[in-house]
């Protein structure tokens, strides 16, 4: 029987608060700890989905819309959006939350893919995703799209056979 997962499943929610050992000069925290942290919580998502190690693979689509101050509670989300063979594409959504308010607002996102491996570190299948709610079904759809465009760049795959990617021009 093929195991099927649901994206809600492998929901992770990570909370940090910026302090000054995270922070450059002008008070704002460094895009090299927010993407280790980011790492971690895709990590989360992708061992959910398939109780097995997994490394990461790649990191794409990242994007810093505002800074991030000292003091600011971080909220990291993400979940997966798809998987394949033995990869899984994870979304991260970063939030900064007002202490005093419990206001959200977003300022940066990305996608993360991690690899499932065996314990001599090979590659081994994963099971499959189920997208159940309308935004759930949007990033699954985009995500073959996404690959095609990762495996192109790092020379992986032709363009002509990147099929979901020729479908939007024609």
């Amino acid at each position: 029987m093929t195991q099927v997962r649901h994206p809600q499943d492998t929901f992770s929610s990570t909370v940090r608060i910026v302090l000054p050992n995270d922070t450059n000069t002008l008070g704002n925290l460094m895009g090299g700890n927010l993407l280790h942290w980011m790492d971690i919580a895709a990590a989360v998502s992708a061992n959910r989905h398939c109780r097995r190690v997994v490394v990461t693979a790649a990191v794409n689509n990242v994007s810093f819309d505002r800074p991030i101050k000292l003091g600011d509670v971080v909220v990291i989300e993400s979940q997966v959006t798809r998987s394949f063979n033995s990869s899984m594409e994870v979304y991260l959504e970063v939030l900064v939350e007002n202490s005093a308010s419990g206001e959200r607002c977003r300022c940066n996102e990305a996608y993360y893919t991690f690899v499932a491996v065996d314990q001599l570190g090979a590659p081994i299948s994963v099971p499959a995703l189920e997208p159940v709610t309308e935004v759930e079904k949007k990033r699954y759809d985009g995500a073959l799209r996404r690959r095609q465009l990762r495996l192109i760049l790092a020379g992986k795959l032709k363009p002509e056979d990147a099929t979901e990617l020729k479908a939007l021009f024609d």
